[in-house]
Protein backbone atom coordinates (compact mmCIF):
# COMPACT_ATOMS: atom_id res chain seq x y z
CA UNK A 1 0.00 0.00 0.00
CA UNK A 2 1.58 3.21 -0.88
CA UNK A 3 2.77 5.65 1.79
CA UNK A 4 0.37 8.83 2.42
CA UNK A 5 2.38 11.60 1.65
CA UNK A 6 2.65 13.46 5.81
CA UNK A 7 2.85 17.62 5.60
CA UNK A 8 2.95 19.99 8.10
CA UNK A 9 1.21 23.93 7.37
CA UNK A 10 2.63 26.40 9.85
CA UNK A 11 0.45 30.42 9.59
CA UNK A 12 -0.36 32.75 11.81
CA UNK A 13 -3.76 32.18 9.93
CA UNK A 14 -4.29 28.73 9.83
CA UNK A 15 -7.93 28.97 10.93
CA UNK A 16 -8.46 30.56 7.40
CA UNK A 17 -6.83 27.93 5.27
CA UNK A 18 -9.74 25.47 5.99
CA UNK A 19 -10.70 25.17 2.30
CA UNK A 20 -7.04 24.22 1.19
CA UNK A 21 -6.75 21.83 4.43
CA UNK A 22 -9.83 19.97 3.29
CA UNK A 23 -9.00 19.62 -0.66
CA UNK A 24 -5.36 18.42 0.22
CA UNK A 25 -7.00 16.00 2.65
CA UNK A 26 -9.27 14.44 -0.40
CA UNK A 27 -6.34 14.27 -2.26
CA UNK A 28 -5.10 11.60 -0.14
CA UNK A 29 -2.48 13.76 2.11
CA UNK A 30 -2.13 13.56 6.03
CA UNK A 31 -2.12 17.27 6.89
CA UNK A 32 -1.15 18.35 10.63
CA UNK A 33 -0.91 22.25 11.41
CA UNK A 34 0.29 25.14 13.65
CA UNK A 35 -0.20 28.67 14.05
CA UNK A 36 3.59 29.74 15.25
CA UNK A 37 6.95 28.76 14.85
CA UNK A 38 8.00 27.75 17.89
CA UNK A 39 5.36 24.94 17.70
CA UNK A 40 6.43 24.21 14.57
CA UNK A 41 9.93 23.63 15.82
CA UNK A 42 8.85 21.41 18.19
CA UNK A 43 6.72 19.34 16.24
CA UNK A 44 9.16 18.65 13.39
CA UNK A 45 11.67 17.60 16.62
CA UNK A 46 9.11 15.36 17.51
CA UNK A 47 7.85 13.88 13.84
CA UNK A 48 8.77 13.42 10.26
CA UNK A 49 7.40 15.12 7.61
CA UNK A 50 7.59 14.64 3.80
CA UNK A 51 6.92 18.59 3.46
CA UNK A 52 6.36 21.73 5.20
CA UNK A 53 4.49 24.75 4.15
CA UNK A 54 5.25 27.53 5.97
CA UNK A 55 4.05 31.29 6.09
CA UNK A 56 7.00 33.75 6.08
CA UNK A 57 5.54 36.87 7.98
CA UNK A 58 4.31 35.65 11.56
CA UNK A 59 4.35 37.32 15.09
CA UNK A 60 7.51 35.74 17.16
CA UNK A 61 9.74 33.70 15.58
CA UNK A 62 9.48 34.66 11.71
CA UNK A 63 8.82 32.52 8.59
CA UNK A 64 12.95 33.12 7.72
CA UNK A 65 13.83 32.79 11.94
CA UNK A 66 11.65 29.04 11.35
CA UNK A 67 13.21 27.68 8.38
CA UNK A 68 16.57 28.49 10.12
CA UNK A 69 15.21 26.25 12.67
CA UNK A 70 14.12 23.48 10.57
CA UNK A 71 16.89 23.30 8.28
CA UNK A 72 19.26 23.06 11.37
CA UNK A 73 17.13 19.77 12.79
CA UNK A 74 16.09 18.05 9.71
CA UNK A 75 18.06 19.61 6.76
CA UNK A 76 16.52 16.93 4.25
CA UNK A 77 12.79 18.13 4.65
CA UNK A 78 11.46 20.34 1.83
CA UNK A 79 10.52 23.64 2.83
CA UNK A 80 7.86 26.09 0.95
CA UNK A 81 7.78 29.18 1.60
CA UNK A 82 4.53 31.46 1.31
CA UNK A 83 4.15 35.20 1.59
CA UNK A 84 2.56 38.12 0.81
CA UNK A 85 5.61 39.87 -0.24
CA UNK A 86 7.33 40.39 -3.50
CA UNK A 87 10.42 41.97 -2.04
CA UNK A 88 13.63 40.91 -3.17
CA UNK A 89 15.31 40.70 -0.04
CA UNK A 90 12.94 38.98 1.16
CA UNK A 91 12.74 36.02 -1.66
CA UNK A 92 17.45 35.91 -1.51
CA UNK A 93 17.16 35.36 2.68
CA UNK A 94 14.27 32.53 1.90
CA UNK A 95 16.18 30.97 -1.12
CA UNK A 96 20.10 31.67 0.13
CA UNK A 97 18.13 29.60 3.40
CA UNK A 98 17.36 26.56 0.39
CA UNK A 99 13.49 26.47 0.23
CA UNK A 100 12.69 23.99 -1.79
CA UNK A 101 9.76 26.27 -3.42
CA UNK A 102 8.59 29.75 -3.09
CA UNK A 103 4.91 30.37 -3.21
CA UNK A 104 3.12 34.22 -3.03
CA UNK A 105 -0.56 34.65 -1.86
CA UNK A 106 -2.76 34.74 -2.67
CA UNK A 107 -2.46 31.11 -4.05
CA UNK A 108 -4.90 28.88 -5.37
CA UNK A 109 -5.24 24.91 -4.64
CA UNK A 110 -3.84 23.89 -7.68
CA UNK A 111 -0.67 26.06 -7.11
CA UNK A 112 -0.72 24.21 -3.76
CA UNK A 113 -0.81 20.88 -5.42
CA UNK A 114 1.99 21.11 -7.66
CA UNK A 115 4.16 22.13 -5.31
CA UNK A 116 3.05 19.32 -2.86
CA UNK A 117 3.96 16.69 -6.25
CA UNK A 118 7.26 18.94 -7.36
CA UNK A 119 9.01 18.28 -3.92
CA UNK A 120 7.55 15.11 -2.75
CA UNK A 121 6.58 12.99 -5.62
CA UNK A 122 8.66 14.02 -8.30
CA UNK A 123 10.63 10.87 -8.86
CA UNK A 124 8.06 8.90 -9.41
CA UNK A 125 6.64 11.26 -11.82
CA UNK A 126 10.12 11.27 -13.63
CA UNK A 127 10.26 7.67 -13.84
CA UNK A 128 6.73 7.51 -15.19
CA UNK A 129 7.53 9.74 -18.00
CA UNK A 130 10.47 8.42 -18.51
CA UNK A 131 9.05 4.81 -19.07
CA UNK A 132 6.75 5.90 -21.06
CA UNK A 133 8.95 7.92 -23.52
CA UNK A 134 11.95 5.34 -23.87
CA UNK A 135 8.84 2.63 -24.83
CA UNK A 136 7.56 4.80 -27.31
CA UNK A 137 11.64 5.29 -28.64
CA UNK A 138 12.38 1.27 -27.82
CA UNK A 139 11.16 0.14 -31.75
CA UNK A 140 12.52 2.87 -33.49
CA UNK A 141 15.87 2.48 -32.02
CA UNK A 142 16.28 -0.67 -32.68
CA UNK A 143 15.40 0.05 -36.45
CA UNK A 144 17.97 2.48 -36.37
CA UNK A 145 20.80 -0.13 -35.19
CA UNK A 146 19.49 -2.83 -37.69
CA UNK A 147 19.33 -0.34 -40.56
CA UNK A 148 22.85 1.74 -39.48
CA UNK A 149 25.08 2.08 -42.25
CA UNK A 150 27.85 4.02 -41.58
CA UNK A 151 29.99 5.88 -38.57
CA UNK A 152 27.11 8.98 -38.40
CA UNK A 153 24.68 6.35 -37.72
CA UNK A 154 26.56 4.79 -35.11
CA UNK A 155 27.21 8.35 -33.09
CA UNK A 156 23.00 8.80 -33.32
CA UNK A 157 22.08 5.51 -31.75
CA UNK A 158 24.97 5.85 -29.22
CA UNK A 159 24.03 9.58 -28.31
CA UNK A 160 20.32 8.28 -27.53
CA UNK A 161 21.43 4.73 -25.24
CA UNK A 162 23.38 7.15 -23.44
CA UNK A 163 20.19 9.86 -22.91
CA UNK A 164 18.23 7.06 -21.86
CA UNK A 165 21.03 5.80 -19.74
CA UNK A 166 20.90 9.05 -17.86
CA UNK A 167 17.73 9.53 -18.21
CA UNK A 168 16.72 6.04 -16.08
CA UNK A 169 19.67 7.12 -13.46
CA UNK A 170 17.78 10.10 -12.40
CA UNK A 171 14.56 8.16 -12.00
CA UNK A 172 14.26 4.90 -9.49
CA UNK A 173 12.62 2.65 -12.86
CA UNK A 174 14.53 -0.32 -12.90
CA UNK A 175 12.63 -2.72 -14.74
CA UNK A 176 12.97 -0.60 -18.06
CA UNK A 177 16.92 -0.17 -17.38
CA UNK A 178 16.95 -3.45 -17.67
CA UNK A 179 15.32 -3.28 -20.93
CA UNK A 180 18.16 -0.95 -22.32
CA UNK A 181 20.85 -2.46 -21.06
CA UNK A 182 19.80 -5.38 -23.49
CA UNK A 183 19.28 -3.11 -26.05
CA UNK A 184 22.77 -2.13 -25.69
CA UNK A 185 24.08 -4.81 -25.63
CA UNK A 186 22.77 -5.85 -29.29
CA UNK A 187 23.46 -2.46 -30.52
CA UNK A 188 27.23 -2.98 -29.28
CA UNK A 189 27.17 -6.08 -30.98
CA UNK A 190 26.05 -5.09 -34.35
CA UNK A 191 28.25 -2.04 -34.04
CA UNK A 192 31.22 -4.46 -33.73
CA UNK A 193 29.92 -6.16 -36.68
CA UNK A 194 29.84 -2.87 -38.61
CA UNK A 195 33.44 -2.01 -37.28
CA UNK A 196 34.54 -5.53 -38.59
CA UNK A 197 32.97 -5.30 -42.12
CA UNK A 198 34.66 -0.83 -42.19
CA UNK A 199 37.85 -0.30 -40.68
CA UNK A 200 40.12 -1.69 -42.98
CA UNK A 201 38.41 0.45 -45.60
CA UNK A 202 38.61 3.66 -43.61
CA UNK A 203 42.83 3.86 -44.50
CA UNK A 204 41.64 3.34 -47.62
CA UNK A 205 42.54 6.71 -50.58
CA UNK A 206 38.83 6.38 -51.95
CA UNK A 207 37.11 5.90 -48.84
CA UNK A 208 33.97 8.84 -48.71
CA UNK A 209 32.60 7.78 -45.19
CA UNK A 210 35.60 7.38 -43.33
CA UNK A 211 34.91 9.13 -39.80
CA UNK A 212 37.65 11.52 -37.39
CA UNK A 213 40.24 9.14 -36.45
CA UNK A 214 42.50 9.52 -33.61
CA UNK A 215 45.40 11.17 -35.66
CA UNK A 216 43.27 13.33 -37.60
CA UNK A 217 42.61 15.85 -33.95
CA UNK A 218 44.93 18.47 -33.83
CA UNK A 219 44.81 19.06 -37.52
CA UNK A 220 40.66 19.10 -37.56
CA UNK A 221 40.42 20.91 -33.80
CA UNK A 222 42.96 22.90 -33.12
CA UNK A 223 45.17 24.13 -35.24
CA UNK A 224 42.41 26.34 -37.19
CA UNK A 225 41.64 27.67 -33.58
CA UNK A 226 45.61 28.84 -33.70
CA UNK A 227 45.53 30.19 -36.83
CA UNK A 228 42.88 32.39 -36.11
CA UNK A 229 44.65 33.61 -33.16
CA UNK A 230 42.87 32.39 -30.70
CA UNK A 231 44.10 30.91 -27.31
CA UNK A 232 44.08 27.77 -26.60
CA UNK A 233 43.82 25.19 -23.75
CA UNK A 234 43.92 21.51 -25.23
CA UNK A 235 42.68 19.71 -21.96
CA UNK A 236 42.87 15.64 -22.49
CA UNK A 237 41.22 13.24 -19.83
CA UNK A 238 42.21 9.80 -20.33
CA UNK A 239 39.54 7.35 -20.57
CA UNK A 240 37.09 9.29 -20.70
CA UNK A 241 33.67 8.42 -21.98
CA UNK A 242 30.69 10.17 -24.02
CA UNK A 243 28.78 9.33 -21.02
CA UNK A 244 30.60 10.46 -18.26
CA UNK A 245 31.21 13.57 -20.22
CA UNK A 246 27.22 14.33 -20.43
CA UNK A 247 27.33 13.71 -16.71
CA UNK A 248 30.05 16.50 -16.47
CA UNK A 249 28.44 18.75 -18.65
CA UNK A 250 26.07 20.66 -16.52
CA UNK A 251 28.80 21.79 -14.22
CA UNK A 252 31.63 22.57 -17.05
CA UNK A 253 29.08 24.40 -18.90
CA UNK A 254 28.47 26.92 -15.98
CA UNK A 255 31.70 27.90 -16.40
CA UNK A 256 31.70 28.73 -20.25
CA UNK A 257 29.69 28.73 -23.18
CA UNK A 258 29.88 25.32 -25.26
CA UNK A 259 30.49 25.84 -29.18
CA UNK A 260 30.57 22.32 -30.38
CA UNK A 261 29.98 18.93 -29.24
CA UNK A 262 31.66 16.13 -31.78
CA UNK A 263 31.87 12.58 -31.35
CA UNK A 264 34.56 11.14 -33.10
CA UNK A 265 36.28 7.66 -33.83
CA UNK A 266 39.02 6.33 -31.45
CA UNK A 267 41.19 4.06 -33.03
CA UNK A 268 42.41 0.64 -32.61
CA UNK A 269 43.75 -0.57 -30.09
CA UNK A 270 41.31 1.99 -28.09
CA UNK A 271 44.59 1.56 -25.31
CA UNK A 272 46.90 4.76 -24.52
CA UNK A 273 49.96 3.35 -25.90
CA UNK A 274 48.27 3.32 -29.78
CA UNK A 275 45.60 6.12 -29.52
CA UNK A 276 46.94 8.88 -27.62
CA UNK A 277 50.60 8.52 -29.62
CA UNK A 278 48.65 8.72 -32.63
CA UNK A 279 46.85 11.84 -31.46
CA UNK A 280 49.57 13.99 -30.28
CA UNK A 281 52.09 12.75 -33.41
CA UNK A 282 48.84 13.30 -36.41
CA UNK A 283 50.49 9.87 -37.50
CA UNK A 284 48.94 6.00 -37.25
CA UNK A 285 51.09 3.98 -34.74
CA UNK A 286 52.78 2.12 -38.18
CA UNK A 287 54.27 5.72 -39.09
CA UNK A 288 55.05 6.87 -36.17
CA UNK A 289 57.34 3.63 -35.32
CA UNK A 290 59.10 3.91 -39.32
CA UNK A 291 59.15 7.42 -39.28
CA UNK A 292 60.61 8.09 -35.68
CA UNK A 293 61.30 4.73 -34.41
CA UNK A 294 62.84 6.02 -31.41
CA UNK A 295 59.83 7.49 -29.98
CA UNK A 296 57.79 3.84 -30.19
CA UNK A 297 57.98 1.53 -27.57
CA UNK A 298 56.10 -2.02 -28.77
CA UNK A 299 54.01 -3.86 -26.47
CA UNK A 300 56.61 -6.88 -25.24
CA UNK A 301 59.41 -3.98 -24.62
CA UNK A 302 60.31 -2.46 -21.38
CA UNK A 303 59.14 0.78 -20.11
CA UNK A 304 56.67 3.73 -20.09
CA UNK A 305 54.45 3.32 -23.51
CA UNK A 306 53.47 7.43 -23.44
CA UNK A 307 56.89 8.99 -22.43
CA UNK A 308 57.51 10.53 -25.81
CA UNK A 309 54.20 12.70 -26.54
CA UNK A 310 56.06 15.96 -25.86
CA UNK A 311 58.11 14.87 -28.42
CA UNK A 312 55.73 13.24 -30.85
CA UNK A 313 53.60 16.70 -30.53
CA UNK A 314 57.04 18.76 -31.40
CA UNK A 315 57.16 16.85 -34.62
CA UNK A 316 53.53 16.87 -35.49
CA UNK A 317 54.19 21.14 -35.05
CA UNK A 318 56.79 21.00 -37.35
CA UNK A 319 55.61 18.93 -40.13
CA UNK A 320 52.06 21.23 -39.90
CA UNK A 321 54.66 24.10 -40.34
CA UNK A 322 52.84 25.80 -37.01
CA UNK A 323 54.66 27.92 -35.20
CA UNK A 324 52.48 29.14 -32.49
CA UNK A 325 54.25 28.80 -28.61
CA UNK A 326 52.98 25.89 -26.40
CA UNK A 327 53.47 23.87 -23.68
CA UNK A 328 52.49 20.25 -22.66
CA UNK A 329 52.04 19.05 -19.05
CA UNK A 330 50.89 15.56 -17.60
CA UNK A 331 48.91 15.41 -14.45
CA UNK A 332 49.33 12.04 -12.75
CA UNK A 333 48.88 13.45 -9.45
CA UNK A 334 47.05 16.19 -7.02
CA UNK A 335 50.42 18.06 -6.64
CA UNK A 336 50.79 18.66 -10.49
CA UNK A 337 47.22 19.28 -10.45
CA UNK A 338 47.80 22.17 -7.93
CA UNK A 339 51.03 23.30 -9.56
CA UNK A 340 49.00 24.41 -12.81
CA UNK A 341 46.52 26.38 -10.45
CA UNK A 342 49.62 28.21 -8.96
CA UNK A 343 51.06 29.02 -12.24
CA UNK A 344 47.85 30.42 -13.49
CA UNK A 345 49.28 33.35 -15.34
CA UNK A 346 52.71 31.38 -16.73
CA UNK A 347 50.39 29.07 -18.32
CA UNK A 348 48.15 32.04 -20.14
CA UNK A 349 51.84 32.98 -21.90
CA UNK A 350 51.38 30.27 -24.13
CA UNK A 351 49.39 30.08 -27.60
CA UNK A 352 48.28 26.26 -26.75
CA UNK A 353 48.73 24.66 -23.63
CA UNK A 354 48.06 20.78 -23.82
CA UNK A 355 47.24 19.32 -20.28
CA UNK A 356 46.84 15.26 -20.16
CA UNK A 357 44.95 14.56 -17.14
CA UNK A 358 45.01 10.70 -16.26
CA UNK A 359 42.56 10.37 -13.22
CA UNK A 360 39.69 8.50 -14.95
CA UNK A 361 42.28 6.03 -16.39
CA UNK A 362 43.42 5.15 -12.87
CA UNK A 363 40.24 5.07 -11.75
CA UNK A 364 39.30 2.28 -14.22
CA UNK A 365 42.46 0.22 -13.22
CA UNK A 366 41.86 0.71 -9.68
CA UNK A 367 38.74 -0.51 -9.90
CA UNK A 368 39.69 -3.69 -10.97
CA UNK A 369 42.89 -3.76 -8.54
CA UNK A 370 40.99 -2.12 -5.43
CA UNK A 371 38.04 -3.68 -3.50
CA UNK A 372 36.61 -1.04 -2.08
CA UNK A 373 36.51 0.94 -5.84
CA UNK A 374 34.67 -1.93 -7.15
CA UNK A 375 32.51 -1.56 -4.28
CA UNK A 376 31.91 2.15 -5.54
CA UNK A 377 31.53 1.45 -9.03
CA UNK A 378 29.44 -2.09 -9.08
CA UNK A 379 27.28 -0.76 -12.25
CA UNK A 380 27.02 1.74 -14.79
CA UNK A 381 25.44 4.82 -12.91
CA UNK A 382 27.80 4.41 -9.88
CA UNK A 383 31.40 4.62 -12.40
CA UNK A 384 29.55 7.84 -14.11
CA UNK A 385 28.38 9.28 -10.25
CA UNK A 386 32.01 8.09 -9.10
CA UNK A 387 33.34 10.45 -11.76
CA UNK A 388 30.96 13.26 -11.39
CA UNK A 389 32.15 13.28 -7.51
CA UNK A 390 35.83 13.38 -8.72
CA UNK A 391 35.50 16.22 -10.90
CA UNK A 392 33.40 18.50 -9.07
CA UNK A 393 36.48 18.19 -6.60
CA UNK A 394 39.17 18.45 -9.46
CA UNK A 395 41.89 20.96 -10.11
CA UNK A 396 40.42 20.57 -13.68
CA UNK A 397 37.12 22.60 -12.64
CA UNK A 398 39.78 24.97 -10.70
CA UNK A 399 41.36 25.85 -13.96
CA UNK A 400 37.94 26.22 -15.65
CA UNK A 401 36.71 28.61 -13.02
CA UNK A 402 40.43 30.10 -13.43
CA UNK A 403 40.28 30.35 -17.12
CA UNK A 404 36.64 31.95 -17.33
CA UNK A 405 36.26 35.26 -18.68
CA UNK A 406 40.01 35.01 -19.86
CA UNK A 407 38.82 34.66 -23.71
CA UNK A 408 40.08 31.86 -24.05
CA UNK A 409 39.02 28.42 -26.75
CA UNK A 410 38.97 24.99 -24.46
CA UNK A 411 39.10 21.75 -26.41
CA UNK A 412 38.10 18.80 -23.41
CA UNK A 413 38.44 15.17 -25.32
CA UNK A 414 40.12 11.91 -24.42
CA UNK A 415 42.09 9.18 -26.34
CA UNK A 416 39.45 5.91 -25.67
CA UNK A 417 36.65 5.06 -23.74
CA UNK A 418 36.24 1.66 -22.32
CA UNK A 419 33.48 -0.66 -21.83
CA UNK A 420 32.67 -3.46 -18.92
CA UNK A 421 33.37 -6.72 -19.65
CA UNK A 422 31.22 -9.69 -18.61
CA UNK A 423 31.94 -12.35 -21.18
CA UNK A 424 35.19 -14.31 -21.29
CA UNK A 425 36.84 -15.32 -23.86
CA UNK A 426 39.61 -18.14 -24.15
CA UNK A 427 42.96 -16.93 -25.83
CA UNK A 428 46.47 -18.92 -26.33
CA UNK A 429 49.47 -16.93 -26.56
CA UNK A 430 53.33 -17.66 -25.75
CA UNK A 431 55.39 -15.40 -23.01
CA UNK A 432 55.79 -12.01 -25.67
CA UNK A 433 51.63 -11.88 -26.60
CA UNK A 434 50.38 -8.52 -25.04
CA UNK A 435 48.59 -9.04 -21.52
CA UNK A 436 45.69 -6.39 -22.70
CA UNK A 437 42.08 -8.09 -21.95
CA UNK A 438 40.93 -6.29 -25.07
CA UNK A 439 43.31 -6.64 -27.49
CA UNK A 440 46.32 -8.95 -28.14
CA UNK A 441 49.31 -8.96 -30.68
CA UNK A 442 51.89 -12.05 -30.99
CA UNK A 443 53.39 -14.02 -33.36
CA UNK A 444 51.43 -17.55 -32.04
CA UNK A 445 47.61 -16.64 -31.25
CA UNK A 446 45.56 -19.33 -30.97
CA UNK A 447 41.73 -18.25 -30.71
CA UNK A 448 38.02 -19.07 -32.20
CA UNK A 449 38.38 -16.57 -35.25
CA UNK A 450 34.11 -16.02 -34.85
CA UNK A 451 35.03 -14.86 -31.49
CA UNK A 452 37.64 -11.45 -32.47
CA UNK A 453 38.67 -9.36 -35.01
CA UNK A 454 41.23 -10.72 -36.31
CA UNK A 455 43.69 -9.02 -38.60
CA UNK A 456 46.43 -11.28 -40.07
CA UNK A 457 48.74 -7.88 -41.58
CA UNK A 458 48.86 -5.41 -38.91
CA UNK A 459 49.95 -3.41 -42.18
CA UNK A 460 46.60 -2.46 -43.11
CA UNK A 461 44.97 -0.78 -40.17
CA UNK A 462 48.62 1.39 -39.88
CA UNK A 463 49.78 -0.76 -37.11
CA UNK A 464 53.26 -1.28 -36.38
CA UNK A 465 54.88 -4.91 -36.18
CA UNK A 466 58.05 -6.84 -34.55
CA UNK A 467 58.10 -9.32 -37.17
CA UNK A 468 56.21 -10.49 -40.16
CA UNK A 469 54.02 -13.06 -38.88
CA UNK A 470 52.78 -10.58 -36.23
CA UNK A 471 48.86 -10.44 -35.58
CA UNK A 472 46.58 -8.49 -33.88
CA UNK A 473 43.30 -9.78 -32.48
CA UNK A 474 40.40 -7.66 -30.81
CA UNK A 475 37.72 -8.60 -28.11
CA UNK A 476 34.41 -7.23 -29.48
CA UNK A 477 31.34 -5.74 -27.13
CA UNK A 478 31.93 -6.43 -23.90
CA UNK A 479 34.45 -10.11 -24.23
CA UNK A 480 37.61 -10.40 -22.58
CA UNK A 481 40.72 -12.52 -23.81
CA UNK A 482 41.46 -14.85 -20.66
CA UNK A 483 44.38 -17.59 -21.17
CA UNK A 484 43.48 -21.48 -20.23
CA UNK A 485 45.50 -21.47 -17.11
CA UNK A 486 44.38 -20.08 -14.33
CA UNK A 487 41.11 -19.55 -16.62
CA UNK A 488 38.64 -19.84 -13.45
CA UNK A 489 40.41 -17.17 -11.29
CA UNK A 490 41.33 -14.70 -14.05
CA UNK A 491 37.04 -14.94 -14.99
CA UNK A 492 36.49 -14.15 -11.48
CA UNK A 493 38.80 -11.79 -10.88
CA UNK A 494 38.18 -9.47 -14.57
CA UNK A 495 34.46 -10.03 -14.99
CA UNK A 496 32.41 -6.73 -14.52
CA UNK A 497 35.60 -4.40 -14.46
CA UNK A 498 36.23 -1.32 -17.17
CA UNK A 499 38.68 -2.27 -19.33
CA UNK A 500 39.78 -0.76 -23.08
CA UNK A 501 41.67 -1.67 -26.42
CA UNK A 502 38.60 -3.45 -28.55
CA UNK A 503 35.65 -2.94 -30.40
CA UNK A 504 33.04 -1.38 -28.59
CA UNK A 505 30.48 1.40 -28.70
CA UNK A 506 31.83 3.05 -25.56
CA UNK A 507 35.25 3.10 -25.97
CA UNK A 508 35.33 3.94 -29.78
CA UNK A 509 32.78 6.98 -30.16
CA UNK A 510 34.48 9.29 -28.16
CA UNK A 511 33.93 13.24 -27.36
CA UNK A 512 35.33 16.10 -28.57
CA UNK A 513 34.10 19.26 -26.65
CA UNK A 514 34.84 22.89 -27.56
CA UNK A 515 33.96 26.12 -24.91
CA UNK A 516 34.25 29.36 -25.08
CA UNK A 517 35.70 31.10 -21.80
Amino acid sequence: MKKKISILWVDDEIDLLTAYLLFLEEKGYLLTTTNNGEDAIQMVKDNDYDLIFLDENMPGLSGIETLEKIKELKSFIPVVMITKSEEEEIMELAIGSKIADYLIKPVNPNQILLSIKKNTDTLRLVSEKTTHNYQKQFGLLGQQINSARNFSDWEEIYRKIVFWEIEFQNSDETGMYEVLNHQKTEANNEFSRFVKRNYEKWFSESSEEKPVLSPQIFQNFVFPLLEKGEKVFFILIDNLRFDQWKFLEKEICKHGKLEREELYCGILPTATQYARNAMFAGLMPEEINRIYPELWVFDEEEGGKNLKEEELLEKHFQRAGIKNSYHYEKVLNQKKGKKIIESFSDYLSYDLNVIVYNFVDMLSHARTDMEVIQELTNNEPAYRSLTASWFQHSYILELLKKLSGENVKVIITTDHGSVRVDNPVKVVGDKKTSSNLRYKVGRNLNYNKSDVYEISDPGSIHLPMTNISSKFIFATATDFLVYPNNYNHFVNYYKNTFQHGGISMEEMIIPLIQLEL
